[in-house]
């Protein structure tokens, strides 16, 4: 998927829960929600083509140690405390991110997007909003 937002998602623990419903019923679940909540967040959609694997890579192996030794210049290697304080999140698969994309951008439309805004991207007809903190598409001419 290829598509580009960012928000301050809902900081409260029921809307992170949601969230994070595929790790729901792990033994670091507990953990994890309180570290989420435990201060501001952003959410992003990434847009490029294999957004998931390139977004991945930056981030790093889940487990701090091992991203430190195995991948030093990570995102996770360079800023994660613990394997549930790692720094970011990532979806693992399209399936994960069409529900996170959901969950934390409900206007946003994928469909919307493909037709409408991706091309405006593409030719290089955006400009940035500093207030909201995006790129927004111009109209494509």
């Amino acid at each position: 998927m290829r598509a580009s937002a960012a928000a301050n998602p809902r900081h409260h623990k029921t809307g992170r829960r949601r969230s994070s419903s595929n790790t729901g019923g792990r033994f670091f679940y507990q953990r994890l929600v309180e570290f989420m909540s435990s201060g501001p967040m952003r959410a992003y959609i990434l847009a490029r083509e294999d957004a998931i694997s390139h977004w991945r890579e930056l981030m790093g192996p889940t487990k701090v140690y091992r991203a430190q030794y195995t991948s030093p210049k990570t995102i996770r290697a360079q800023y994660g405390l613990t394997d549930t304080r790692n720094t970011t999140h990532g979806s693992d698969s399209t399936e994960s991110a069409q529900k996170e994309i959901a969950f934390f951008f409900p206007e946003f439309s994928v469909q919307h997007w493909l037709e409408v805004e991706e091309p405006c991207f593409r030719a290089g007809n955006v400009t940035y909003d500093k207030e909201r903190q995006i790129h927004i598409a111009l109209k494509h001419n």
